[in-house]
């Protein structure tokens, strides 16, 4: 049975188990061996990299199998082998010219096949500037051109399906930071189980500091429900913080477990136990900062969830009515725009750097004014002296003796300090280095 059809199979199992506490282990159980599938799904095949991965596979096989025959046989198998790649590399160019040659005469092609033959080149995009945002969204929702008119860097758009099949990336100025956005490939539905670019798209998309979801607001707005699922399938949590559960293993005395909600909470010892014992963790304490339930506790163990902002993109606004348009309002973390008529694209970056939570922080060297051309950016969770020496040169951090500060950080101006020492926006740094 393959990993997906077990997965099916929990799926069901969970839709046919009711909720309650005689059940609540057993859901735990359940979860947390989805969880574990899902994990083993998504991780890399250990046979080859990119499309040619089941080529490199055939080709080990045929000399595994012809070692016990003569040198001839073996090198007619590799040569066999080799033929095959190089058929299927060139049916996957193939296909992407008809798709190109179809778009240039005006037809609407059928380039889903291109997408499972094309190799995954093209998603191995440096990260540059302060900060990342990624577009994610189904095809044909406007993300080629919103990067096309935010950031002067162009993409194909057109008005079939998956005219984007690689990462394109562009960069936006503002503030004195730079930004880096992704134009990512339309997924589709089961990307997640890893049906289209779905594994290429969302891996990039775990690397951005913040995910917009680009949504056509002629369509329905379950597309962001089913989104949002296969994020979360991919270890993906939007707008949400890591769980304060603190997860410690030991060597005996069983499963501690003590929360600090009173009374009754979302999860009980029971749970607790059989998703611990699907982990085969036996002996550890665990305790609960807030009231939180099995999937948060499955996200602690894996360890290897994602947690980042999202702002949900409604576009196309130009095609429906006020009316409409303030129902869409209600959205929470919501930002409507026409990318085609740029309208609101002012606003939608003023939101992506508030969400991104970005601090500018001046340089002065010694006798001279700051230098407010040119801010080092930090995250706010890394702004402090430390995290400001080591955005500049790894080495500053040891040379540093202190730091004078001016700025809303600090009482006074300048303010002697340390490298933990919290910075805020726009605060003016000078580094006073060892002798």
């Amino acid at each position: 049975m393959s990993v997906i059809q077990k997965i099916k199979e929990i799926e069901d199992e969970m839709a046919r188990t009711q909720k309650n506490k005689a059940t609540s282990g057993h859901l735990g159980m359940l979860k947390a061996k989805l969880a574990k599938l899902r994990r083993e799904l998504l991780e890399p095949s250990k046979g080859g990299g990119g499309g040619g991965g089941d080529g490199a596979a055939a080709a080990a096989a045929a000399a595994a199998t012809a070692t016990a025959a003569t040198a001839a046989a073996a090198a007619a198998a590799a040569a066999i082998a080799a033929a095959a790649v190089a058929a299927a590399v060139a049916a996957a160019v193939a296909a992407v010219a008809a798709a190109a040659a179809a778009a240039a005469a005006g037809l609407r092609p059928s380039v889903a096949a291109a997408l499972d033959s094309v190799a995954g080149s093209g998603f191995d995009v440096n990260k540059v500037g302060d900060a990342r945002v990624g577009f994610v969204g189904f095809p044909s929702v406007g993300k080629s051109t919103l990067l096309t008119k935010l950031t002067g860097t162009f993409s194909e758009a057109a008005s079939y399906e998956f005219t984007t099949l690689t990462c394109v990336p562009g960069i936006v100025r503002y503030r004195g930071a730079k930004i880096q956005m992704l134009d990512l490939p339309g997924i589709i539905e089961g990307a997640k189980d890893g049906k289209g670019r779905g594994r290429q798209v969302i891996s990039t998309a775990r690397t951005c500091n913040l995910i917009l979801i680009v949504l056509d607001c002629l369509k329905p707005l379950t597309h962001k429900k089913l989104i949002e699922h296969e994020l979360e399938g991919f270890g993906i949590r939007l707008n949400k913080k890591p769980p304060n559960i603190t997860f410690k293993r030991k060597d005996k005395g069983g499963i501690a477990f003590t929360s600090a909600v009173q009374g009754s909470g979302k999860l009980d010892l029971d749970a607790v136990k059989a998703v611990c014992a699907e982990y085969k963790v036996h002996n550890a304490d665990i305790h609960l900062g807030e009231d939180y339930d099995v999937d948060d506790l499955v996200d602690v163990i894996e360890g290897s969830r994602v947690y980042v902002p999202a702002i949900y993109v409604v576009n196309k606004i130009d095609q429906i009515t006020l009316e409409e348009l303030e129902v869409m309002d209600k959205l929470p973390h919501y930002c409507p725009v026409c990318a085609y008529h740029e309208w609101n694209l002012d606003g939608l970056v003023e939101m992506c750097w508030e969400y991104l939570d970005l601090v500018r922080v001046y340089t002065k060297p010694k006798g001279k004014l700051p230098d407010f051309n040119e801010p080092v950016v930090l995250h706010r969770a890394n702004a402090s002296i430390e995290g400001f020496c080591n955005k500049i040169h790894k080495t500053m951090l040891k040379q540093l003796k202190y730091a004078h500060v001016w700025g809303s950080s600090v009482k006074h101006r300048p303010q002697k300090v340390g490298k933990d020492h919290g910075l805020q926006d726009e605060d003016i740094v000078q580094i006073v280095k060892k002798i």
